[in-house]
């Protein structure tokens, strides 16, 4: 059977050839089949006669008195069992999506993306019509990992982990994103060309914290440019602490440009002639490995996705 010729007669297979060759290979029986189907013995006969002829093999032989699945009806088993099996997910999966209160979907999101990309899939998510409830929760990465694990989130969006931290989960990249040293469009350094690496001692630096996923960047640049630690340096990971400093104070904040992206866009902060390219990095969903993802969590998931693609 050529490519051609094997699409052809995959258009010509119906659930109900599945469903019916599957209930007979499990009955091993066509009287039991049909009982259990809700229809007249000639009626599954035929089915299985349609069946056959499309695949161009004898899926079904006669045992005595009984019947018996062939060598090629055992072949093809193991795939219409597990494209029925498939399809019936699908519904209910659809079933589920349409329950006036469906489960809980719980994201944790870095501050990487908690400002940009979480509040346009949530948007697109309400807009959807959907009614599983969502729950939406920001930290530092080790927490949000080890709250993954253990199941209290079903999915975490931020940056790729280090290796030794991604035991048990699956990273799905979605787009890159650098530190920045971001200041308000007013600061004493923001309109210069270039800056002294001890120009940073004259002010506060918010800098990352030793237990964020993004410190060990910022440290391997510091080592990079020859830059020390700031002596006025503050460690922080609130991105609410972080945004009011910086608008109410000559403050330099070092952070992930998505955290300011939208105060950048609009003009109030802007950016230090600091080359961060080093420290880009792949920013994507993470989940369980062994945990499939409920109805709603995929439905979430994927606006996620879609949100991502649209960022600038």
């Amino acid at each position: 059977m050529n490519i051609a010729t094997g699409m052809n007669s995959l258009r010509r297979v119906k659930l109900r050839h599945l469903e019916t060759f599957v209930e007979v290979a499990r009955q091993k029986s066509v009287s039991r089949a049909a009982e259990n189907l809700n229809l007249t013995q000639p009626a599954v006969t035929r089915t299985i006669r349609e069946l056959e002829e499309i695949c161009g093999k004898p899926l079904v032989e006669k045992d005595g008195r009984g019947i018996r699945i062939s060598h090629y009806g055992e072949v093809f088993l193991r795939y219409a069992g597990s494209s029925l099996a498939a399809a019936r997910g699908g519904i209910n999966a659809l079933a589920q999506l349409s329950l006036s209160d469906g489960p809980l979907v719980r994201l944790g999101a870095l501050p990487t993306v908690s400002s940009t990309i979480v509040p346009v899939a949530v948007s697109h998510y309400l807009e959807s019509g959907m009614h599983n409830r969502l729950s939406v929760v920001t930290g530092e990465n080790r927490v949000l990992l080890d709250q993954l694990r253990v199941g209290e989130l079903d999915l975490v969006m931020g940056r790729l982990p280090a290796p030794e931290n991604m035991q048990g989960l699956i990273f799905e990249p979605l787009f890159r994103d650098k530190v920045v040293f971001a200041v308000k469009t007013d600061h004493p350094l923001a309109d210069r060309a270039q800056i002294a690496v001890d120009a940073l001692n004259a002010y506060p630096v918010l800098v990352p914290t030793r237990q964020s996923i993004i410190r060990p960047f910022v440290d391997r640049l510091f080592i990079e440019q020859g830059i020390t630690v700031p002596l006025r340096a503050i460690e922080t990971v609130s991105d609410s602490f972080g945004h009011a400093f910086v608008r109410q104070f000559d403050a330099i904040w070092i952070i992930s440009r998505g955290v300011v992206s939208g105060e950048i866009a609009s003009g109030e902060f802007t950016t230090l002639p600091f080359d961060t390219e080093s420290t880009r990095g792949s920013v994507g969903l993470i989940t369980r490995r062994e945990v499939s993802l409920g109805p709603g969590a995929q439905m979430f998931a994927e606006t996620l996705r879609h949100a991502a693609a649209l960022a600038p």
